[in-house]
């Protein structure tokens, strides 16, 4: 039996993402950015339902909420009041710490805590992966596409056995990146 995951906690998290993104925009678009957590959550709900005995709520709260602390300023201590502590734990692992200094640093050290993690918060940064592949900005040079592709096949290496069918949606999106989205 697929995992599962309720409308409820789903509906909740959703409204506390928009509230939190609220009059951000998705890069290079004037897309509201909830658009993007909840194609994250989407991608998330499909593998879920190949997947089973995997707590369908922690996967997808996550995938709403992954960067509400990043990117919107939500603390820790809020999200696992309003939450819980697991799904503040899979948020933080989530979220990169920016004290780091380079670009690579942050990603080890991001992958490194998100290992830590239940293979639900795994199924996020892929789920985020695949929904970022699309074609990249216009302002970035040959070098930057090809960074971002190798960020993908790290992130793909070191979180893929979390679930077959996220891994090989990347590996489709990296197959054609940058000329498919």
């Amino acid at each position: 039996m697929p995992s599962t995951w309720s409308q409820e906690k789903y509906v909740k998290a959703l409204k506390y993402a928009a509230k939190a993104h609220n009059g951000q925009t998705v890069p290079g678009s004037e897309l509201p950015y909830v658009i993007h957590v909840t194609m994250v959550a989407m991608e998330v709900i499909a593998a879920l339902s190949h997947e089973v005995g995997l707590d369908g709520d922690l996967a997808v709260q996550c995938a709403l909420l992954h960067d509400v602390i990043e990117d919107a300023g939500k603390s820790y201590e809020k999200l696992a009041a309003e939450f819980g502590p697991e799904v503040a734990e899979g948020v933080l692992a989530l979220s990169k710490n920016n004290i780091l200094k380079s670009k690579h640093e942050k990603m080890e050290d991001s992958l490194a805590r998100i290992k830590q993690q239940p293979k639900e918060v795994w199924m996020v940064k892929l789920a985020d992966r695949i929904t970022n592949l699309q074609p990249p900005p216009g302002h970035w040079d040959a070098e930057k596409v090809e960074r971002y592709r190798e960020e993908g096949k790290l992130i793909l290496n070191e979180l893929g056995n979390a679930s077959p069918f996220l891994s090989k949606r990347l590996k489709g999106k990296l197959r054609v990146y940058p000329l498919e989205g």
